[in-house]
């Protein structure tokens, strides 16, 4: 992707299943688990750049020592920060003690059995370290604390807040991180009380009624409870002081989990091949968490599932999981992209008149390399059945040579575009610093017949469309190409996330822009202005109720007018060569990714009720100028109106 969003939040989770000192003995040492853990953080990188945080319980602290432990940090290095305190905090010890299994089950930090991790990308305009996961709630009671981290997004968090209020709570951030985990700590709160009162009138003493708590503590009930009103995207990790875990995915399926167990550990992450590497496992090892199912090990290592939400009647895992969040490696991932390369050549071949002569193909590194690949097969394919075709027709009447150079062609393939990640552009101002960034990207010189030569790019999604604009057009165009096709494995991203991606104003979209411009050139402003009264009209409505109107700005185009209009609005007046944009279309995306019909970017289409009542907002905030300064309209009724 060449413009730049702030992506989905990553967790890890590590339970061992064993004593410390089994780690000890087999593996050389009891850091097992925190050593896992930087692997699978590490592998998950591509999640997370904003900060990180480490959370961990340890199943035999003495008392007087701590038995929780969190560590966090901001920045593209924060991975690499907490790991280095965490060792800084073993160096007070003497490497006889940390050799001693029972002083360090004890007394070291994060000697731990139960250990999860978290990479953040904020999706809200709140950041800092007081947002970093996992949070936490310390109590004394070892079952009262919580430390929780996730990849989430709620709708819905002015009711989640207001039932933390009717509750008696006074909750001291607005933000969904803190509802949701005040939310599960007021349920869980709830539950030691319950079992206290039961468990007081049997005359058992503190500690044997602590111990009897914690073995009866039933996390299920208490997150079908807290869980009930929430609306939104989820896949939630967490720890109990006391030593139970839980993981829970929520029930639409759109964030995503895997885990993997065996007798000596489990595992749980965000992606499946970060399992894979960090374990040396196969495909099959790993299993996805099922829609509104949780995964639990309790503190003696037993480990059970349970439907705390049941799935509901259409799952919608998040489409863009496949087309760019997840890791390519993936065996299913792989194969998803280069479909989604494959399904894009007949309308590659029509935007070229099946020009293949004077064609060149490339990519826009990184992470459209693999459509790339699948987009080469697919036009090989093609290539291949026309030189058949032809042989066959001609064969009888062609020499040689002719055969020889018939078969000897190929499809022309070369990396144009290069990345140079060496400029930094925040270093100028003013114009200055515009013409840096339209250098971000650099071109292999030679590449193509100067004046003759079409050049096919192929992206893998197109949001804002500012880079192509800015840098990739322009820096192509000095190739002096006849034509550049800029090619899109997503369809026209329309419409805002609400679920865990920073992707929440109208503006910054292009498609979007392009179909408010076409309303505006075909004198069609009315609809802007009808569809904002009925978003206004429905604003105070349940959001059960509430209709995505938005879908009557795009309704009077084509998506090919649209892709025409966003190719005339990324075209610099300075650009020689004639520009064309092709996008996937929502049908093909769904042949290449079939179990992941998430695709409300594209189609408008949410899984959730409060997905409706955020792209109605968004649209409002549009139309009154309260997102951003720049693409602002104004507004062609008074206020009479």
């Amino acid at each position: 992707m060449t413009d730049i969003i702030k992506h989905e939040c990553g967790i890890a989770m590590i339970r061992l299943l064993k004593p410390l000192d089994y780690y000890y003995k087999k593996y050389g040492t009891w850091q097992y688990g925190l050593d896992k853990l930087y692997l699978l953080m590490e592998k998950q990188h591509n999640r997370g750049q904003e900060g990180a945080g480490l959370g961990a319980v340890k199943l035999e602290a003495a008392p007087g020592n701590e038995y929780i432990f969190r560590e966090r940090a901001l920045g593209s290095s924060a991975i690499s920060e907490i790991f280095t305190k965490v060792h800084a905090s073993m160096k007070s010890f003497s490497s006889e003690q940390l050799c001693d299994m029972n002083f360090v089950k004890k007394s070291v930090p994060y000697a731990a059995e139960l250990l999860i991790g978290h990479l953040r990308y904020s999706t809200t305009g709140k950041s800092g370290l007081s947002y970093v996961h996992p949070l936490l709630r310390r109590n004394n009671w070892s079952a009262r604390s919580l430390c929780l981290a996730g990849n989430f997004n709620m709708t819905n968090v002015d009711e989640m807040f207001e039932e933390l209020l009717q509750s008696g709570q006074h909750p001291r951030d607005y933000a969904d991180t803190f509802v949701m985990l005040e939310s599960i700590g007021h349920h869980l709160d709830r539950e030691v009380q319950f079992q206290y009162d039961r468990l007081d009138k049997t005359g058992l003493n503190g500690q044997e009624i602590s111990a009897k708590i914690e073995e009866n503590l039933d996390i299920p009930f208490l997150l079908k409870r807290a869980s009930k009103i929430w609306d939104g995207g989820y896949a939630l990790c967490g720890l109990i002081g006391c030593g139970d875990t839980f993981v829970l995915r929520d029930p639409w399926g759109i964030r995503s989990a895997f885990y993997y167990y065996d007798d000596e550990i489990a595992v749980v992450a965000s992606e499946r091949p970060v399992i894979q590497t960090a374990f040396k496992l196969k495909k099959s090892d790993i299993t996805e968490l099922k829609p509104g199912e949780a995964f639990f090990v309790k503190r003696d290592g037993s480990i059970s599932f349970s439907q705390i939400n049941e799935p509901k009647p259409e799952i919608t895992p998040c489409s863009f999981e496949r087309i760019y969040f997840s890791r390519g490696s993936d065996f299913d991932i792989y194969r998803e992209r280069k479909k989604l390369g494959e399904l894009l050549v007949p309308k590659i071949i029509e935007s070229i008149d099946d020009d293949f002569d004077n064609t060149v193909f490339s990519f826009i590194p990184n992470t459209a390399e693999v459509a790339y690949f699948g987009m080469l097969e697919g036009l090989e394919k093609h290539f291949n059945h026309k030189r058949a075709a032809f042989l066959h027709e001609k064969g009888n009447t062609l020499s040689l040579e002719e055969i020889d150079k018939i078969l000897s062609t190929r499809v022309r393939s070369e990396k144009v575009a290069i990345k140079d990640i060496k400029l930094r552009t925040f270093i100028a101002q003013g114009n200055t610093r515009n013409d840096l960034a339209a250098h971000v990207y650099d071109v292999t010189y030679g590449s193509i017949e100067r004046g003759k030569d079409k050049l096919v790019i192929i992206d893998d999604s197109i949001v804002r469309g500012t880079t192509l604009k800015q840098s990739i057009i322009k820096i192509l165009d000095t190739l002096d190409p006849t034509k550049i096709v800029i090619v899109s494995s997503s369809p026209q991203i329309r419409y805002p996330d609400c679920y865990g991606i920073d992707m929440s104003r109208m503006s910054e979209f292009i498609a979007f822009r392009a179909a408010i411009q076409l309303l505006e050139d075909n004198d069609l402003h009315h609809i802007i202005d009808d569809v904002y009264q009925k978003c206004l009209n429905q604003k105070e409505n349940k959001k059960e109720e509430m209709v995505n109107y938005v879908k009557e700005i795009y309704a009077p185009f084509t998506d090919e007018q649209i892709s025409d209009k966003i190719a005339q609005m990324l075209t610099a007046e300075n650009i020689k060569a004639e520009v064309k944009i092709v996008f996937q279309s929502i049908e093909n995306l769904h042949k290449a990714c079939p179990n992941n019909h998430g695709d409300w970017y594209f189609s408008g289409n949410y899984p959730t009720p409060g997905g409706n009542r955020l792209v109605n907002n968004a649209f409002i905030n549009y139309v009154e100028g309260k997102e951003s300064k720049s693409h602002q309209y104004k507004l062609n009724f008074t206020k009479s109106n």
